[in-house]
């Protein structure tokens, strides 16, 4: 159907390239969600239920989408969220999508279940950058990754909040996803008929979960249902005290990640993080709670002017973001948008995901008659 990337004009354009490019367990396992998956579908239809309000003759000639963020100087108010895994959507996985980010000036976060280490992306890319720390029961394992992520230089430090337990992700109980794929008659026969991914990922660098390869061999050599790897590795036991301990081992700009409750968003402003990102994992662990956008205005209302609240989930329109930057939000942040394009086509699909993205972006803030993202606020908006 898509042949070349300029034949490719938004995010539903890189999936539908990217259903076509992977096997379907490892496109199901970026495009599925939990139980009926009513809250995945609910964080993008969340934005349709409010309409924006343009002015006009404002002289928009030029227009500045600049944020600063976790203290970080953004040239868009849109970065790319952490994910697990990205060398099983493209062979150069997360450096892709690095690079991508490098040249839009904006940050990219990694992954506790990274496939590079953090060691090569702190030599190699200067953007600003997050490590997503997964809270594990071998303190060892989680120490080290937070003591690594600091000597790479990394910027921020996002723990997730919200993946106590493995969520119900059904497609990949129905496909049998894991991590490694584990070849059996179904995969086999998917991977077949996908010549082009099977050849590059025997053929490339030896996959591996980067950050955890030394402290555990599940997800490297031994495979394993992402929904089982957090039930049996994550610390269920974790609370706000070890929270605000990993933000004092850190020192750097500290962000929670997964926080949907206004009582939550207050804790962290308390514990002293830089940041929350309003999310609910896309959808994949609790099926129905609330999409990100639902809850946005009352935490802003709330913290906002304590700490920088990020919306996080459903975006796939510029749109979108100028939605949430009116509620309140300091950026917004995602990860389907940009993987569907790596899968797609790589670096330069993650690329042509941002190009279109920003160019979306000056649009719609000239057809708003804003010249800065400072001038988005909730006049700007009626809700249904």
């Amino acid at each position: 159907m898509f042949k070349r990337l300029k034949d490719v004009h938004n995010i539903s354009d890189f999936r539908s390239l990217a259903k076509q490019r992977l096997p379907g367990p490892i496109f199901h396992y970026i495009d599925g969600a939990a139980d009926d998956e009513v809250t995945y579908r609910r964080n993008t239809a969340a934005y349709d239920d409010v309409d924006l309000v343009p002015n006009v003759l404002a002289g928009v000639e030029d227009i500045d989408l600049s944020t600063t963020v976790m203290g970080q100087k953004l040239s868009m108010p849109l970065f790319l969220s952490p994910t697990a895994l990205q060398r099983l959507f493209h062979h150069d996985g997360e450096m892709a999508v690095a690079r991508a980010a490098e040249k839009f000036n904006t940050m990219f976060g990694v992954s506790s279940l990274g496939t590079v280490s953090v060691e090569k992306i702190g030599q190699e890319i200067k953007t600003p950058k997050m490590f997503q720390l997964y809270y594990h029961k071998d303190k060892g394992l989680t120490n080290s990754m937070i003591e690594r992520s600091k000597a790479a230089n990394f910027d921020a430090l996002a723990l997730t909040v919200d993946t106590i337990v493995g969520g119900n992700r059904e497609r990949d109980l129905h496909t049998g996803f894991t991590t490694p794929p584990k070849l059996s008659l179904k995969s086999l026969v998917s991977f077949a008929t996908h010549p082009a991914w099977a050849f590059n990922y025997f053929t490339h660098e030896a996959y591996e979960l980067s950050q955890l390869k030394d402290y555990v061999k599940e997800g490297t050599n031994i495979s394993i249902k992402i929904g089982d790897y957090f039930t049996k590795m994550i610390d269920q036991s974790m609370t706000w005290k070890d929270a605000e301990e990993v933000n004092k081992n850190w020192g750097r700009a500290f962000v929670l990640k997964g926080i949907m409750s206004v009582e939550d968003a207050k804790r962290a402003v308390d514990i002293g993080a830089s940041a929350i990102m309003v999310s609910n994992h896309g959808g994949r662990q609790l099926d129905g709670s609330r999409s990100p956008f639902d809850q946005l205005a009352e935490i802003c209302d709330a913290v906002g002017d304590k700490i920088d609240v990020i919306c996080d989930g459903g975006i796939t329109r510029g749109t979108h973001i100028l939605k949430a930057l009116s509620v309140g939000a300091k950026a917004c942040s995602g990860g389907r948008l940009y993987l569907y394009a790596l899968a797609a086509a790589g670096q330069g699909g993650v690329e042509r995901a941002l190009t279109i993205l920003h160019e979306e972006l000056l649009r719609d803030m000239k057809l708003m008659g804003c010249k800065s993202i400072n001038d988005l606020h909730r006049g700007n908006l009626r809700f249904r």
